[in-house]
């Protein structure tokens, strides 16, 4: 136990002088630094099935959700997120975000969704 102990004390010198304050803000540093590399991973890489379950959050159904990301795979824009292609060209086209969602179903305003986002890709 001893060796333990020691092994405790040890680990946290650096510690002992810090305030409470000085404490909970190197707390939240710690864990910002732990949870980055996740955060940047949910930036950096998407699927079909997580575009999917966010526009059936938004609203789409299963089939239509279905049909707006299979588009967006086709068009290469599964990488700017379905709920954000949608959410940037209906601000564009003035329409409401589930009417423009619908419209790509029904296979309208692809063009424009691929234009809104070409000078991303390039």
């Amino acid at each position: 136990m001893t060796e333990t102990k020691g092994s405790f004390d040890e680990r946290r010198a650096h510690l002992a002088a810090m305030s409470d304050e000085e404490l909970y803000e190197y707390f939240w540093k710690l864990a910002e630094k732990i949870v980055d590399p996740l955060v940047e991973a949910g930036r950096v890489y998407t699927t079909p099935a997580i575009e999917r379950s966010v526009l059936l959050r938004m609203g789409f159904s299963s089939l239509e959700a279905q049909a707006i990301v299979q588009g967006m795979v086709e068009r290469r824009l599964i990488p700017h997120g379905a709920g954000h292609v949608i959410w940037r060209l209906s601000e564009q086209l003035g329409e409401g975000i589930r009417e423009t969602g619908l419209g790509l179903v029904d296979g309208k305003h692809w063009e424009d969704a691929v234009r809104l986002f070409e000078e991303v890709r390039s």
